[in-house]
């Protein structure tokens, strides 16, 4: 019985997918869903490209369909599965081994992002689990993307081989130009990405101490606090963003950043939200801009968080008293009761200013934080095109940036990130 086997028995998707035993040595495994990718090679050139790391990796293409696709992606998943086994035959010497399954036709109702990528995960999970390997690597990745030649070598380096990391967002950055999409196409990622990390780094400047990119193609984590938190979730979008939000709290998440995933920018309507169903919108619409949260929003936030610890020490009247002073913003959204009914209960069940924090940030995280920009643009502040936005935070930050040229400031950002974010941890 292996670390994970009772609970693959009671949480896994399917039974053993791929019948081949791993290898003993196997230390990171790529998970890939593939749906409608009949260009798949690019991205296992890419991975083959890499620099071997010094330990064994696999890389496990799930092949996928919801109910009701159309009979063309049915037939680009066939295509997508002869391309996998052609490159396999010519490239028999690659340091990884590749595998692929077919989800079939599993006739489940809301099959979507979080299914397949735990259909994957769950399997990486079942091989780590023969050999007895619960620090294996379990990364998502997707069928479009490209990666740095050092992709295997900082993973294996800065997640496996230490102790302390458990799970990591991985740094990413959109192609930005190029002959592959048309201009439109280039302009509308810059301003989304721009967005990306305008809204990471207004979160770090309001004191919030688990602000990371929840990308589901630029994640990693180890297998056993894979099972920790309870998998991969069945979500048909943002499957992501939840399963990051488990890890977290559990400590030894860290940045990435000495590697990068290129992920594209082709447009897809195959989730409601995020980065190709963004791109659809801008483009149905023939938007020249993009709008983003109010900085003001975060300043607001940044006058609760910046003092967490002294809550601990406080009376209710004082709590009260504390609360009167907040920004009309906070105090709509959330009512005096809530607030000192909430921070009384947490210092009844914390014996100190640290497991205060932590618990107060389980409380006031980031599912809370985003219903509250939610709310407060919904009738208090504004949006604000993301080019001003990312200006008016560089400028505040001290940057005398000058220009409102998206691709410039996104650049600065890129910079801030790699310099301040690497190999941090929550």
């Amino acid at each position: 019985m292996g670390f994970a086997s009772e609970w693959l028995e009671r949480n896994a998707l399917f039974p053993a997918k791929i019948k081949e035993a791993p290898d003993k040595q196997t230390a990171i495994i790529i998970v890939v869903p593939a749906f409608n990718e009949p260009d798949i090679t690019s991205l296992l050139d890419s991975l083959a490209a890499c620099s071997e790391p010094d330990c064994n990796t696999e890389v496990i293409i799930v092949i996928n369909a919801p109910v009701n696709s159309s009979e063309e992606s049915i037939r680009n998943n066939k295509l997508c599965i002869r391309n996998i086994e052609s490159w396999k035959k010519v490239h028999k010497k690659c340091f990884f081994r590749l595998f692929y399954f077919d989800a079939g036709d599993h006739g489940i109702k809301d099959w979507g992002a979080g299914l397949s990528r735990k259909a994957g995960m769950d399997e990486a999970v079942r091989r780590f689990d023969a050999v007895d390997s619960p620090a294996g690597v379990i990364v998502a990745l997707d069928a479009d993307c490209t990666v740095e030649s050092n992709y295997f070598t900082e993973i294996c380096d800065n997640l496996f081989k230490k102790k302390e990391h458990k799970a990591c967002s991985i740094y990413f950055e959109h192609p930005l130009s190029g002959e592959a999409f048309p201009e439109i196409i280039y302009r509308y990622i810059t301003l989304y990405e721009l967005h990306l990390r305008y809204y990471l780094r207004c979160l770090v400047y309001t004191g919030f101490p688990y602000a990371v990119h929840t990308v589901g193609s630029c994640m990693a984590c180890k297998a056993l606090p894979y099972i920790k938190s309870g998998g991969m979730n069945r979500k048909q979008a943002g499957e992501d963003f939840y399963f990051i939000q488990k890890l977290i709290p559990a400590g030894g998440y860290f940045t990435l950043n000495s590697t990068t995933v290129y992920p594209s920018p082709r447009l897809s309507m195959r989730v409601p939200f995020g980065t190709g169903a963004t791109l659809s919108r801008m483009m149905d619409n023939n938007e020249e801009s993009l709008l983003t949260y109010n900085i003001k929003a975060f300043r607001d936030l940044q006058l609760i968080f910046q003092n967490v610890k002294d809550y601990f020490h406080f009376s209710s009247r004082e709590l009260e008293g504390f609360y009167s002073n907040l920004p009309w913003s906070v105090r709509s959204f959330m009512k005096k009761e809530e607030w000192t009914d909430t921070l009384m209960q947490i210092q009844d069940n914390t014996a100190g200013e640290e497991s205060f924090r932590k618990r107060f940030f389980m409380w006031f995280n980031m599912f809370r934080i985003v219903k509250y920009l939610n709310y407060v643009h919904a009738g208090i502040y504004d949006k604000l095109p993301v080019t001003a936005a990312g200006r008016e935070y560089l400028i505040l930050a001290g940057q005398n940036i000058e220009s409102d040229d998206a691709r410039t400031l996104l650049k600065v950002f890129r910079k801030i990130e790699k310099q301040q974010f690497s190999y941090s941890s929550c």
